[in-house]
């Protein structure tokens, strides 16, 4: 009797290059986007309609620079994080077909980002892109939007990324290059949408976080499948490490994703705008994307080739919704979404709020507004330290608490700084923004060093065993013995951008740039918690730094740098200028009018509480000097106590060799 069960057929899988060629499908969502709604958005923003031609090069552009900077970002991690193959850390293109990817893409991101440069100022301008070339138009074009200056920053940083991973030499430059791609993705992301309306300050933020996790998922799922198409092996190891990125990735793009999409909305319904429809569409391909992570669990197991091939098939599928949502996202930046058309005041414009009401102590200490950045920062790192010392117990070693406590300390003092009512007004006045300045500059810095983060995550972690890829101990050893990173941690050096920095800053226009822009404020901030971390890590930190310093090197040092601080106080206490005074003077703020008194009070913070951290600092560094000493004395008196010191008897037996020596008479030199 013939069988009824049909044949099973077995489907070839589908080649690598057949993998581009599916995934571009749904990326044209965007273009075809872009031709259905025609002029209408820009009719919508009072803008002229620069032509079909240039709308569609624009829509077309920002697709393959999606599509590229998410490939570079996924090679680059990959071969940093992901890789494998046991044996110690490998420079950055040591893997072939990941040194061809990523210089392709890297290729591709450039090529995109420059021709965005000028069809991006047109297209936002109401400017055919033919028109591009005419004396003066593109000058014009590129200062009268803001996204010709970040595409040019975007290419800048596409263009390091291909001339540094064909230099890379070392683990950790990769890791650097990553940083800067990370910078060119978020650069145009930015400027856009995310700068504009109420609560604009938890859109910004939360793109931060949200872009790079999603160009990671994307990026990485994308390269792992391109190489089991290309059959190419993948280890056991990448497998697992694939999944616990995956899952942190995904999570991030939820939760942030979702305060994207809140602030997109401004309260309007999912279903009444176009901006609304698009993200659900999103949301929809997410939720997907999770079901198909849920069906790579318990991998890799026992069956490695199993596990590839599970793998295999889920990319490809995970590959084709993650390019319909890359397509999605590209229609949605051509659609102003409703927070566009939210009534706006000239505070909430800068800032995303207002900061009307006058900054009492008690406004500044209860009145709260939270700053996503640096609370999402702070827990983070407060997990992760607390994670390691309860790794470091169950092991039954010893870690101090007054180090956790500091460390605690410091991230509790970065959040109270920046999400207490002197975050929220900093901004808006000059003596507000100098005691932020001060706290993450001197007292923050000051409580993280003496937590020794990175003492506690060698300790913590274990090398890697032969047969087993580098993992997080390899890899913080190798940021530390980093050649580059070494250099720029000389105290020279360190000295100079602790100091030069409160002149920069100020005294060009970058203060005032900065203050105008949410994303640049918390570049700002950045830079000053980092700058005093460095400073302070020479002088009292616990972590032991690529140049240390004798004690009085060291208090040599802090001496130094407290003239400079008062001399920036003085000089803004008596100075006749104000500065930014056009920033604030658009603010119109209703509780301190006047700008002079406002920065001679400023001047004065900056002089003293300035100096005031510097003293405490002196003392820690006497009572660290005076602890060494005193442990450096009971260690020889025990040593002396049990014989163990060898010095007096070294001393003697040369003595004795001496006296043996014999020395020739006069008489014994004749013949």
């Amino acid at each position: 009797m013939a069988s009824t069960t049909p044949a099973m057929v077995h489907r070839p899988a589908p080649s690598a290059g057949r993998l581009w060629w599916s995934a571009a499908i749904p990326l044209a969502i965007a273009p075809a986007t872009a031709l259905i709604l025609g002029p209408t958005p820009y009719r919508e923003l009072s803008r002229d309609f620069p032509g079909m031609a240039t709308a569609v090069a624009s829509t077309v552009l920002h697709v393959v620079a999606w599509a590229a900077s998410t490939l570079c970002v996924g090679g680059l991690f990959q071969a940093a994080f992901l890789r494998g193959r046991p044996g110690g850390l490998r420079a950055p293109r040591a893997d072939p077909m990941d040194s061809r990817l990523v210089t392709a893409s890297s290729g591709a991101w450039l090529a995109a980002s420059l021709a965005l440069i000028a069809v991006d100022g047109a297209d936002s301008n109401g400017y055919s892109v033919a028109h591009v070339l005419d004396p003066g138009a593109f000058t014009y074009l590129i200062q009268a939007s803001y996204l010709p200056g970040a595409w040019i920053v975007t290419s800048m940083c596409a263009l390091a990324v291909l001339v540094g991973f064909r230099l890379a030499r070392h683990w950790a430059a990769g890791l650097a290059l990553l940083a800067v791609a990370f910078a060119g993705v978020l650069g145009p992301v930015l400027v856009t949408q995310v700068l504009v309306g109420p609560n604009h300050d938890f859109g910004s933020d939360a793109a931060v976080y949200a872009v790079p996790a999603e160009t990671v998922f994307v990026g990485v799922t994308a390269v792992l499948t391109y190489r089991l198409l290309a059959r190419k092996a993948i280890w056991a190891q990448t497998i697992q490490r694939y999944r616990r990125v995956a899952g942190v990735c995904w999570g991030a793009m939820v939760l942030f994703g979702g305060v994207e999409a809140w602030f997109f909305l401004d309260g309007s319904g999912p279903f009444s705008s176009e901006t609304g429809w698009l993200l659900t569409g999103w949301f929809a391909l997410l939720a997907v994307l999770g079901g198909l992570l849920l069906r790579l669990r318990g991998l890799p197991g026992t069956d490695v080739r199993e596990a590839r091939a599970r793998m295999r098939r889920t990319g490809v599928v995970a590959v084709v919704l993650m390019a319909a949502m890359g397509g999605l996202e590209a229609a949605m930046s051509r659609v102003p979404p409703p927070n566009y058309f939210a009534p706006t005041s000239i505070m909430q414009l800068f800032f995303g709020y207002d900061v009307t009401a006058t900054p009492t102590l008690a406004v500044l200490a209860f009145d709260w507004r939270l700053n996503t950045f640096f609370f999402v920062v702070s827990l983070v790192g407060s997990g992760l330290y607390l994670f390691a010392v309860a790794r470091l117990r169950r092991r039954g070693d010893h870690w101090p608490l007054g180090r956790t406590i500091g460390w605690l300390l410091g991230w509790l003092s970065v959040v109270l700084t920046t999400s207490s009512g002197l975050g929220k007004y900093a901004d808006a006045s000059f003596s507000l923004h100098m005691i932020l300045h001060m706290s993450l500059n001197m007292l923050c810095p000051v409580l993280l060093v003496l937590g020794g983060p990175f003492t506690l995550a060698l300790r913590a972690t274990t090398a890697a065993p032969p047969d087993r890829a580098p993992g997080p101990h390899e890899w913080v050893k190798a940021v530390l013995h980093w050649p580059l990173l070494q250099h720029l941690n000389n105290p020279l050096w360190v000295f100079v951008e602790f100091i030069g920095s409160y002149y920069v800053l100020y005294f060009t226009p970058i203060f005032e740039q900065a203050m105008r822009y949410h994303w640049a404020h918390q570049l700002f901030n950045v830079h000053l918690l980092i700058v005093g971390y460095l400073f302070y890590s020479l002088v009292i930190g616990v972590d032991k730094p690529p140049r240390p310093l004798p004690h009085l090197g060291k208090l040599g040092l802090v001496l130094a740098a407290m003239p400079f601080h008062a001399f920036f106080g003085v000089i803004v206490m008596t100075s006749t200028s104000v500065i930014a005074q056009e920033f604030y003077q658009w603010l119109t703020r209703p509780w301190w009018p006047d700008l002079h008194s406002d920065q001679y009070t400023g001047g004065g913070i900056a002089w003293a509480a300035g100096e005031l951290p510097l003293l405490v600092v002196v003392l820690a560094l006497l009572t660290q000097w005076a602890r060494q000493d005193r442990r450096e004395t009971k260690r020889l008196d025990r040593h002396l106590d049990a014989g163990l010191d060898e010095s007096f008897e070294a001393y003697n037996e040369m003595l004795g060799q001496l006296s043996e020596r014999r020395y020739p008479t006069p008489l014994e030199e004749r013949p």
